[in-house]
């Protein structure tokens, strides 16, 4: 047998051969890692590179940190965005904030504080006046009861005063760690982590934590920065998810740590596109509150019933 047909023979496919090739008809190929392809660029980074390697718990960490920093710089004004004078008065707008603006809290207390200035006085509130006077922040009925249990409760078990602790402030009516932790790192200078749906919403993006329950998001968070950080980085992390990184459509193209998150991309990106979804301060407009801190560089809000563009 000549060369020549050695080869001719060597190239034919076996049976077996004949019948993978058969089978693999229709069968689609893998499709090619796209992530791989993709060209580097500033916004999309950290994607591409968790994409290509779990990120370490190390390299999170610091991540968090440097996230941090850089948030204290864009927001170095950062503060409580609920107007108050004294720790009643935060008590009680915080457990008004629920399921509604501070915003529209801060222009409802000055007429609430005004008639009701302490925990002897709203303890004898009258329900059905007390509902009408928080009607503007919703689930005023319920409110209204739980500012009635809560002033009661400091009046008969607390001598009239908010206490400073944790483990008291999480046992008068409607008052959960959330509040408690806005009550303590705000009038009470101790360090406390502010989970709220902003809160929740951005360490997830960011990857801190992976978990939905508010105690747990807590812990975890806790774990990764030093206490001296817990009151100020709360409300870094508010501001911006109030200001940039909103729910339905962040806004990516306008964001100052794009190049640190991992979930860049789930907003617009395009840069002019994306000033325009910017809210308070960052966009222009007034903030939250109708008494704000003297370095804040924005707008103090309108009194409520102010005519739209009065302001």
């Amino acid at each position: 047998m000549s060369a020549e047909r050695n080869s001719a023979v060597g190239e034919q496919p076996s049976a077996k051969a004949k019948k993978a090739a058969k089978g693999s008809k229709g069968r689609r190929e893998p499709l090619p890692d796209l992530q791989a392809e993709t060209p580097s660029g500033s916004g999309g980074a950290a994607v591409r590179k968790s994409a290509a390697k779990p990120e370490s718990r190390l390299a999170m960490v610091r991540r968090a940190r440097r996230i941090n920093r850089e948030l204290a710089e864009v927001y170095p004004y950062a503060h409580p965005e609920l107007d108050f004078r004294n720790p009643f008065e935060l008590l009680v707008a915080t457990v008004l904030s629920a399921q509604t603006t501070d915003l529209r809290v801060n222009q409802t207390t000055p007429a609430l504080f005004k008639r009701y200035p302490t925990p002897e006085d709203m303890a004898a509130a009258v329900p059905e006046e007390l509902e009408e006077a928080v009607r503007p922040t919703g689930f005023f009925r319920a409110k209204a009861r739980s500012l009635i249990g809560l002033s009661t409760a400091l009046r008969d078990r607390f001598g009239g005063e908010v206490p400073g602790r944790l483990e008291d402030l999480v046992t008068l009516p409607g008052v959960g760690r959330k509040t408690a932790n806005v009550v303590l790192g705000n009038a009470f200078g101790v360090p406390g982590l502010t989970v709220d749906t902003h809160f929740g919403r951005l360490v997830r993006r960011w990857k801190w934590t992976d978990q939905e329950d508010p105690e747990k998001v807590e812990a975890d968070i806790a774990a990764i920065f030093p206490k001296s950080e817990w009151t100020m980085l709360s409300h870094r992390v508010i501001f911006h998810g109030r200001r940039i990184c909103h729910s339905r459509k962040p806004a990516c193209g306008a964001c100052p740590i794009a190049h640190l998150c991992p979930s860049y991309g789930e907003g617009e990106t395009d840069p002019e596109k994306a000033k325009k979804l910017l809210k308070y301060e960052m966009g222009g407009y007034p903030g939250q509150r109708l008494s704000p801190p003297a370095d804040y560089p924005g707008k103090p809000a309108p009194p409520l019933g102010t005519p739209p563009g009065a302001e």
